[in-house]
């Protein structure tokens, strides 16, 4: 064999690897960044977290009384809880759907989020971002008034949400959550405080890890456009089994996003009320790595 030929081979018998090497690291640095908060629920905010494509989030939220009563009825743990069920399907890596039942004024919640932007381990994107819309009814029973219980249009609610969040390390996440709710009829027999048909508000999100598997969690949602309290929430996060587990103290007895701005809010101190949620993904695709 010509001598010039097989010194070219040899050449590209060596470059050829190396392009490869320098591929995978460029993929590899434009990976995006995952787990920004344990779940794609954070104490009551949704969140950027997505789900791979046909996962589903189940999740089970509760709150109870305010603790002023103190042991005498175990802390709130006695009074009413106020319960949530949802479920959030990923028809793809981006796009997911979601239904939730919450107890108080039996309201049926029906919403979408959509991840405009994902993160990177590089930073040649900075942040993710994700949008959420959202359509709710209450299904309580009026008959018992003397005049004419709300027809279903009057029943409804609406949500809106845009998630921008950041993990600025493997300890320190945070999220900011501009927000709406829409009701088209703030009817003083609803468990809400205001009385005006538009609310928004500004939500605030933080997740700090103490261990591999557990995080602090903050929330505080300062109202925008009224003068009811501002929501206040702060926690832990805790990954076990499969589950996340969510245990915080919060101002609202309310859980979903139309009565989370609506509702009121304690004083914090005595009036924060126990309340903790138990998240679970069924995964039947791929799995995310744990970073």
């Amino acid at each position: 064999m010509n001598l010039k030929i097989l010194f070219l081979l040899a050449g590209l018998a060596l470059v050829f690897p190396s392009f490869g090497q320098l591929e995978r690291k460029l993929a590899a640095e434009k990976q995006n960044v995952d787990l920004i908060f344990h779940a794609p629920r954070h104490i009551n905010l949704l969140t950027v977290e997505p789900m791979d494509k046909k996962e589903l989030h189940f999740a089970i939220m509760h709150t109870f009384g305010t603790l002023e009563g103190g042991a005498q009825d175990l802390w709130g743990l006695d009074n009413g809880a106020n319960i949530q069920f949802s479920f959030e399907y990923a028809l793809s890596d981006k796009f997911s759907l979601g239904a939730a039942r919450q107890s108080r004024d039996k309201v049926y919640n029906f919403y979408g989020r959509y991840h405009l932007l994902s993160q990177t381990q590089d930073n040649s994107m900075p942040i993710s971002l994700s949008l959420m819309g959202g359509a709710g009814v209450n299904s309580s029973d009026y008959r018992f008034l003397q005049s004419q219980a709300p027809d279903f249009m009057e029943r409804t609610s609406y949500a809106f949400q845009l998630m921008a969040a950041r993990k600025f390390s493997d300890k320190l996440s945070v999220q900011v959550t501009p927000m709406m709710a829409y009701f088209v009829d703030p009817n003083p027999i609803f468990f809400i405080e205001g009385d005006q048909n538009l609310y928004l508000a500004l939500g605030f999100s933080g997740k700090y890890k103490v261990t591999g598997k557990s995080s602090l969690t903050l929330q505080w949602i300062p109202n925008l456009n009224n003068d009811l309290r501002n929501n206040l929430g702060v926690g832990i996060d805790v990954e076990a089994g499969g589950h996340v587990f969510q245990m915080y103290f919060v101002t609202s007895q309310f859980l979903n996003e139309q009565y989370l701005l609506a509702g009121g809010n304690g004083i914090p101190g005595d009036e924060f009320r126990i309340g903790f949620n138990v998240n679970r993904i069924f995964a039947t695709g791929r799995k995310k790595s744990k970073k």
